[in-house]
């Protein structure tokens, strides 16, 4: 089997398909309502009723469990609202700073391969973070983006500190995707204390403030469309 890094991550849609619909939501969004629209344009996307469909937005602090979430990860439960998703993965944080993007795509306009899936959205975050001279790695281990941290002290094993600056989780529906990636902007990293991250203990977390680059999230936002362009294809402000 192939590594995720040798995958072709090119998944451009069918030849006339229409362009993904592009979306950016200002202010917090809560959990709920956001679940509710995504299943509402899933369900849509699938009965042919709507174009595809990425949704940018942020959420107040929560933490979300994934399908493979163990309960003795969630350190802090009173700390925020937790709540059950479908996507794969383990428990997550969202909150204020961190750029969600919902990704909502016709697997079938494109390929049927989740682990093709799953590396172009690596991908397009790789390509957004080259974009800000950062350099964002796959792990074939550990599904997300990391940065290597040689400023930090090393590993117990000697390997040099590695911090998560990007999440993944997925779900499909009819071959439809929901749930999609977050990317650490500039989130309050004190928050990712309350659980352990994706089940990962041994690696911390880190977003682009935190790394020394003081962007802001309009600007990540354009990088991050034009990233996807190049993975995905078109798309058209919505």
């Amino acid at each position: 089997m192939l590594a995720r890094t040798e995958l072709d991550h090119s998944m451009h849609p069918l030849p006339g398909s229409p362009p993904v619909r592009w979306r950016i939501s200002d202010g917090l969004v809560p959990y709920e309502e956001a679940v509710a629209t995504m299943e509402a344009e899933v369900a849509a996307i699938a009965d042919g009723r709507a174009d595809e469909l990425v949704w940018l937005l942020e959420h107040p602090p929560l933490y979300t469990a994934g399908t493979s979430a163990d309960a003795s990860d969630l350190i802090d439960p009173d700390r925020f609202p937790v709540f059950a998703t479908g996507r794969g993965g383990e428990y997550t944080y969202h909150g204020p700073g961190q750029r969600v993007a919902y990704v909502m795509l016709d697997l079938k306009r494109r390929r049927q391969d989740v682990r093709a899936y799953v590396a172009a959205l690596e991908e397009t975050v790789i390509r957004t973070l080259e974009s800000m001279n950062v350099r964002g790695e796959r792990r074939e281990d550990r599904v997300g983006v990391w940065v290597r941290r040689p400023d930090k002290p090393r590993l117990p094993d000697g390997s040099v500190t590695e911090d998560k600056i990007a999440a993944l989780g997925i779900r499909l529906r009819r071959w439809v995707s929901f749930h999609g990636l977050s990317l650490n902007v500039d989130p309050d990293l004190t928050h990712f204390s309350g659980i352990v991250p994706c089940g990962i203990s041994a690696y911390g977390v880190t977003s682009l403030v935190d790394l020394g680059l003081p962007v802001m999230m309009t600007d990540v936002d354009m990088r991050l469309r034009e990233a996807f362009e190049d993975v995905f294809g078109q798309t058209a402000s919505a």
